[in-house]
């Protein structure tokens, strides 16, 4: 079975360190996905979300796609941290 949360993130973004240190430090296994740092090359990241900045996290089991760090470790203290 393959991961069900997928964060993409761009190489030397503090924000997408930000969640991506959260989900470590928690415990959750995610893939990454890396994105162009050219915002008109980041069509997957378009489809996914409905835009083209970073981080997003996809989280297929609960079905929740969501941008914006401070909203992603929040999410993921609220879903992840308390089942810990």
């Amino acid at each position: 079975m393959g991961m069900s949360v997928t964060l993409y993130q761009l190489d030397g973004c503090p924000f997408c360190e930000k969640v991506a240190d959260r989900l470590d430090e928690v415990g959750v296994d995610y893939e990454t996905i890396w994105v162009d740092a050219m915002h008109s090359d980041r069509n997957e990241v378009k489809r996914v979300s409905g835009q083209r900045g970073v981080p997003v996290l996809v989280d297929e089991d609960r079905g929740v796609t969501m941008s914006e760090s401070d909203n992603i470790v929040e999410f993921v203290d609220r879903t992840y941290a308390a089942e810990a």
